[in-house]
């Protein structure tokens, strides 16, 4: 059965009611976060993109921190559960306080996941099985051109303060925004997405889709005639201080950046060696890059963007079968996540999107198709049992599930990226110790995918904190690492195509720190098990792997400065 929705109390004093009260009333301030959670239903609204909507929320992060102090001043987190949940929010709000005091909400343009993209993605979440859900659809439709005029209004006032986005994020996302634009139907994307809406709404929801589109494009003008000037002298990368401020916010922790970075390059080098190795297997005498160039052009592929959707909904529902019962408990509910193709116009890497709340709306899994039609499957299967299971689709859908024993924010809100991340890499690593990966095409498809969450730690942390390649790199020893330099480094070592590769730099520069969180956040996951491992093997017991499986999944959120210890301890 599915659970029955959550109902927030708004009244409560202890962590967990506060917590779950700043969702209540965030949800009613930020209409598109709603719409990600599944709460209010009802509403037709888009959240206010204006510098006033921004300080709405922001204020409430403050009033909220201001509750959290009383109730724990009162002596309302006595337990594990209140303190772990009380440490999150603290940490969460801060993190996000830290970033608006520096201005970072002035700048919010990237090629991914900024408030642009959100304005589109939200229809891609909200049901349309009604005609009255497509009527929803068009009242929130028509308000996508105010929404996009307050959003240019939020990056003019960064513009007069000089907080400015790079120039690579600004030309990406123009492009973006091209590419959203095109089609043969009318409103592009927007038109071609309300071509499914029943007959008798079409005429007027293409109408209003047209609007949108116009504003789009209005956007995409002044971004690429006013805005791209003014930042055509602003740095790409950000700094060691700014740097710092988004690794906190990526990670829920204080890294050493150094230790970091000289520990990528120890996995760097080790991994380099795994990849020859397995190549081998694939092609004698080749090299990885020549393998995975073979595997891609001549190794087995699937055709056609509707086979890689059924091929990769096959690959998940295969692995609940597997792993259910044997290193898993999942509740029904869970069992349940569907393959998708992406929205044209995505950024490179496939991603997914959380339940709704009430399991109304599963998990899902996207892949963009980037216009092919041709998808080879040796980097297809580990990068499927990161992004569905047993990766984010098991974490996040039982973090769903059990919302009602921790906190709706806990399971939502309050997700840490490095956690959710180093979850997902370790999954694709269970799977290999478990012999699902003993394709020799597959494995370096594995160990490609490891090394590219390995380049990812070693040119975020160059690029954006401005230091070295190290005397023993292969690449340039000694020289400072610019994007450039950077660009060429990871295709010189990643079997991924050029234009993934492209997407995937300009995503580092427009997200700086949440790409660390991958590999590090891995780490953290398996230094925790191997602790709880040995503890309990100093207490003459067998370790219990699907037991601690799921005591960790049912955990919540956590930073990566909690989760080695709370991991620990299961």
């Amino acid at each position: 059965m599915v659970q029955e929705p959550i109902t927030l109390d708004v009244d409560g004093t202890t962590p967990r009611r506060i917590a779950d009260a700043y969702v209540h009333a965030l949800a009613e301030l930020d209409p598109l976060t709603a719409v990600y959670l599944g709460l209010n239903p009802d509403d037709d609204r888009i959240t206010d993109l204006s510098p006033a909507g921004r300080a709405a929320i922001v204020g409430l992060a403050r009033t909220t921190l201001a509750r959290l102090d009383a109730a724990e001043a009162a002596g309302a987190a006595a337990d594990d559960a209140e303190r772990r949940c009380a440490r999150l929010l603290r940490e969460r709000l801060s993190a996000e306080l830290a970033l608006h005091e520096a201005g970072e909400d002035f700048r919010s343009l990237r090629n991914l996941g900024s408030p642009v993209h959100d304005v589109r993605e939200v229809f891609t979440l909200m049901p349309t099985g009604t005609e009255a859900e497509w009527e929803l659809v068009g009242r929130r439709l028509a308000r996508v051109p105010a929404a996009l005029e307050q959003y240019r209004s939020t990056l003019a006032e960064g513009m007069d303060r000089g907080l400015l986005s790079g120039p690579r994020q600004v030309t990406t996302v123009v492009g973006q925004i091209a590419e959203w634009l095109e089609g043969e139907t009318p409103g592009g994307w927007f038109g071609a997405f309300v071509q499914d809406a029943p007959e008798s709404l079409r005429e007027r929801l293409t109408a209003v889709a047209v609007e949108a589109s116009g504003a789009l494009a209005a956007l995409r003008d002044w971004l690429r005639d006013v805005y791209g000037p003014a930042a055509s002298g602003t740095s790409d990368t950000v700094g060691r201080e700014r740097y710092a401020r988004w690794v906190s916010y990526w990670t829920g922790a204080e890294l050493d950046l150094d230790e970091a970075y000289g520990w990528a390059w120890e996995q760097f080098h080790d991994l380099d060696a795994q990849m020859r190795a397995e190549a081998e297997k694939v092609r004698p005498g080749a090299t990885p890059m020549e393998a995975m160039r073979w595997l891609e052009n001549e190794g087995p592929a699937i055709e056609g963007a509707e086979s890689a959707r059924s091929y990769l909904q096959g690959l998940m529902d295969q692995a609940i079968g597997d792993l259910q019962g044997t290193h898993f408990d999942l509740a029904e509910p869970l069992l349940r996540v569907e393959s998708r193709i992406a929205p044209v116009g995505s950024a490179a890497a496939p991603y997914y999107t959380q339940p709704s709340l009430d399991f109304s709306r599963p998990g899902r899994t996207w892949l963009p198709t980037l216009g092919r039609e041709s998808f080879p499957e040796w980097d297809l299967v580990s990068t499927w049992y990161h992004e569905g299971v047993p990766g984010h689709h098991l974490q996040l859908a039982q973090w769903t599930y059990i919302a009602d024993r921790l906190s709706t924010y806990q399971v939502s809100l309050g997700a840490v990226s490095a956690n959710l991340e180093g979850w997902a890499l370790y999954a694709e690593r269970l799977m290999d110790e478990l012999g699902y990966l003993t394709d020799a095409g597959h494995r370096l498809g594995y160990l490609n995918a490891q090394m590219m969450r390995v380049l990812r730690v070693i040119v975020d942390i160059g690029m954006h904190a401005g230091l070295d390649f190290p005397a023993d790199s292969p690449y340039r020893p000694g020289e400072p690492m610019h994007p450039d330099d950077a660009r060429e480094f990871f295709g010189l070592y990643c079997g991924l195509s050029a234009d993934f590769l492209d997407s995937e730099l300009v995503r580092y520069l427009g997200m700086p720190g949440q790409a660390i969180g991958y590999k590090l956040g891995e780490r953290a996951w398996l230094r925790g098990r191997a602790a709880a491992r040995a503890a309990a093997t100093a207490r003459g017991e067998e370790f219990d792997l699907k037991a601690w499986h799921m005591a960790a999944l049912s955990q919540g959120s956590l930073g990566l400065d909690d989760l080695v210890a709370e991991l620990s301890a299961l």
